[in-house]
């Protein structure tokens, strides 16, 4: 039997997540804190005025980014009018971006509102941008509910941060 690896997964897996739920135990509240100088450790690869674009830590696909308010807010109705522009701003601009470094065939872009509705991290809303290719579903994550990532997201994080 083969065996694959992915042991950094092991960190989200066992971390405390008690206090995510709140700003002061909320990722993406962190990230958004803390300084550029912090941006390569942290995956930014841009920071807007509302929001700033991440690198998913744990992707579907390499390339799968996240649009993210500094704003602690659960619900995409809570948000002022100005962050949800500069949201839609932002992925438009994801958009080109990982078309232009990736070349995929197509892109999932979307919201999980709620745990309910899949969010992992449901109390800070969060827009993916996930590029796609003709057969990435294969039988790796469909059969061994695997994914098989082609790149580290270092490899990653240095390609998308150039171009944005």
């Amino acid at each position: 039997m083969d065996h694959l690896w992915s042991p950094w997964r092991y960190r989200y897996l066992t971390a405390d997540k008690s206090s995510e739920g709140t700003p002061a135990g909320c990722v993406f509240c962190r990230i958004g804190s803390d300084t550029p100088e912090q941006d390569e450790a942290n995956l930014v690869v841009l920071r807007g005025q509302r929001n700033f674009v991440v690198l998913n830590r744990y992707p579907y696909t390499s390339g799968h980014l996240m649009v993210v308010p500094y704003e602690h807010a659960s619900e995409l109705h809570v948000v002022p009018d100005e962050t949800a522009a500069e949201m839609m701003f932002l992925v438009r601009r994801a958009e080109r971006v990982l078309k232009a470094v990736y070349k995929p065939g197509g892109l999932n872009i979307g919201m999980n509102l709620g745990e309910s509705a899949g969010a992992g991290i449901a109390a800070h809303i969060h827009l993916h941008a996930v590029p796609r290719w003709h057969g990435d579903a294969n039988f790796m994550s469909v059969v061994g509910e695997t994914r098989v990532l082609p790149e580290e997201l270092s490899e990653t994080w240095r390609r998308l941060r150039a171009v944005f």
